[in-house]
């Protein structure tokens, strides 16, 4: 195996530095993630009747699986949400759970820099994230397969989850949950137990996912979806948690070249901070919506216990 991925490297290098300057290519790939913990938040619910369970199906469908572009030369790719007409009941907070979800915006990065600049919105306002690429410690296995018409070679790493990649959400054990919810309090004498429910209570994010890719070294390009790199060839499938991107088509020296640059537009922020700065708000709105005892929030007590 170690022969295996000696030679891949060393066609990839020559390979690279044959390309044109003005070579280009387009990858389109599409995503979907498990909404089998998302629909379980709702089952049971009383309150939700049949057609209303159907809305919700079909809008998380549409938050859930969706369609990129990839767009890449030797250096750096832009990575972009396939532009489509808002459906009726779209806009607003359903567009902005989308791109929580991963949606939305312009994800540009420099494989030569080792940089990634995103621009995201959230709550209405725009947020312009510049960092350092994540450098993943790619194991290179020796296993293959066929994706379209192109061969594959695995390869596995383990990554941090951010606190704002809310595609990677899960909903927290019995144990956890109960740690987490329930307090004493005394009343008439008695201690009760109050434990409050509401949109975020029963989510956790993992520190870190086992993530396993599938690149092809029949195109060099040391690129990928989102913020996958480092590996000898184009990544042509990433398997990382409840998500699962796959590339449907590639195109080769493109007649039309896209311009490939960074997005401008946004308040500056390093991923640290934009994640600080989402965790802080959904912790602002938790309490809020505790505080009203209504709405998306559900209060119940439970005694004796």
């Amino acid at each position: 195996m170690k022969t295996i991925i000696v030679t891949l490297l060393t066609l990839f290098t020559a390979v690279i530095s044959a390309f044109a300057q003005d070579f280009q290519g387009m990858a389109v790939y599409e995503s979907k993630t498990s909404t089998a913990d998302f629909k379980s938040n709702f089952a049971g619910n009383r309150d939700i009747t049949p057609e209303m369970q159907k809305t919700i199906e079909e809008r998380m469908k549409q938050m859930f699986e969706k369609t990129f572009i990839l767009n890449f030369d030797k250096n750096a790719s832009i990575y972009k949400e396939e532009e489509k007409l808002d459906a009726p009941g779209q806009g607003g907070g359903m567009r902005m759970m989308s791109n929580m979800m991963g949606g939305g915006g312009t994800h540009y990065k420099n494989v030569k820099e080792k940089i990634f600049t995103v621009d995201k919105e959230f709550f209405g306002k725009e947020f312009l994230v510049k960092d350092t690429l994540p450098k993943l410690a790619w194991k290179l296995e020796g296993e293959t397969k066929q994706i379209g018409n192109y061969t594959c070679f695995k390869a596995t790493a383990v990554r941090p989850v951010s606190q704002s990649d809310f595609k990677n959400y899960r909903r927290k054990t019995e144990d956890k949950k109960e740690s987490d919810k329930k307090e004493e309090v005394k009343v008439e004498g008695k201690t009760e137990t109050t434990k409050t429910t509401n949109l975020t209570d029963g989510w956790d994010v993992p520190k870190e996912i086992v993530v396993t890719a599938w690149y092809t070294p029949d195109i060099p390009i040391n690129q990928g979806p989102e913020n996958y790199w480092g590996l000898p060839g184009l990544i042509l499938e990433v398997n990382e948690g409840k998500t699962i991107i796959l590339c449907s088509k590639i195109v080769m020296n493109t007649k039309e070249k896209k311009e490939i640059k960074a997005p401008s537009k946004g308040k500056e922020v390093t991923q640290a901070e934009y994640d600080k700065i989402v965790t802080e708000k959904m912790a602002e709105m938790r309490e809020m919506n505790q505080g009203q005892g209504g709405g998306r929030t559900m209060q119940y007590r439970m005694g004796g216990q």
